[in-house]
């Protein structure tokens, strides 16, 4: 019997890395994860990453062959194969591409987690069928990944994409980038959060948030709190929303999408994030562009998105090679 060729998917994260044997269809075969290590050097990941792949493989290299892996990492650029300077590793700048081969002689591709998830969704999620969409992850950042008549934008230098490093205000909130005002320090599960605390500071409006601290809370009980009304949470997710549709209403001038898809723990919101950002963009959208573009939910099952969004990113450069 013909075995079932399936992907590895790779999510490198600053605290685990997580991978999955993914199918065709996006079945995912199985899933687990290790700890980064993040403070260590690259090597050492892909050496205890592969000799875990390896281990797991073995339960199931009777019914799949393995074709290709795929890896979602921060700050990566898919032409060059590097992860450069990523802000949670200590890494500087590493050729990952090259440092598989000493492992795997798989065929291998890179890209960061938001373009990840940006082909996750075209090809498993909710832009199947779609060819220009763009994805925005809301996560402790806004990343974003940008598809054109089906191909994803990379740009001359493989970095395009920074919807969340545009600005909002030149004076505003210092980003993590060194630079202010940028657009993730506004709309993200961080944003919310400082939103909350300029609220607290600058309205009597009553809430139960007032009682967390800046690290005790989470965007997740933000958005708890505004769904049973409360009045502060209510505003934060109102001012998330307004500055989002802004700055997404700028990105139809540029790309006129099908539709923006929104990804990540701050997404998982629904209707707090996604109505009110939606009738912001509508209010500030060239006429031509009205009522044309949809925003909707990820649908990239949570706990395994990563893992799809990057076993996608190889299975779709394999398509290429008519494989």
């Amino acid at each position: 019997m013909e075995k079932i060729k399936v992907t590895i998917g790779v999510d490198i994260g600053g605290t685990n890395t997580a991978y999955g044997f993914v199918d065709k269809s996006g079945n995912i075969i199985h899933t687990s994860s290790i700890p980064t290590y993040s403070d260590k050097d690259a090597n050492q990941l892909f050496e205890r990453l592969f000799a875990e792949i390896n281990s797991s493989f073995k339960k199931f290299e009777k019914d799949y062959e393995l074709v290709g892996i795929g890896i979602g990492a921060p700050n990566a650029n898919y032409y060059k194969g590097t992860v450069e300077l990523p802000p949670n590793l200590n890494w500087g700048v590493v050729n990952v591409l090259d440092l598989i081969k000493r492992y795997s002689p798989l065929p291998s591709a890179i890209t960061n987690d938001a373009n990840a998830a940006a082909i996750g969704e075209m090809i498993f999620g909710a832009a199947k069928g779609m060819k220009n969409f763009i994805v925005i992850t809301l996560g402790t950042g806004l990343g974003s990944g940008i598809i054109v008549n089906g191909d994803l934008v990379y740009g001359a230098d493989g970095f395009a994409g920074e919807i969340g490093h545009t600005t909002v205000d030149p004076n505003g909130r210092e980003c993590g980038c060194g630079r202010k005002g940028c657009l993730e320090t506004y709309a993200s599960a961080t944003g919310i959060k400082r939103t909350v605390f300029e609220l607290i500071a600058s309205t009597n409006l009553p809430s139960k948030l007032r009682e967390k601290s800046f690290n005790e809370l989470t965007s997740k009980e933000i958005a708890d709190a505004a769904n049973e009304g409360d009045k502060l949470a209510l505003a934060a997710f109102d001012y998330t929303a307004k500055i989002l549709g802004l700055k997404l209403a700028d990105s139809v001038a540029h790309l006129s999408p099908e539709a923006i898809i929104l990804f990540g723990g701050l997404a998982l919101a629904g209707d707090l994030i996604l109505l009110p950002t939606k009738k912001y963009m509508e209010e500030n959208l060239l006429n031509i562009f009205k009522n044309k573009v949809k925003i909707i939910p990820s649908a990239l099952p949570g706990a395994n998105a990563a893992v799809l969004g990057s076993s996608a990113l190889i299975w779709n450069e394999l398509a290429k090679k008519n494989y």
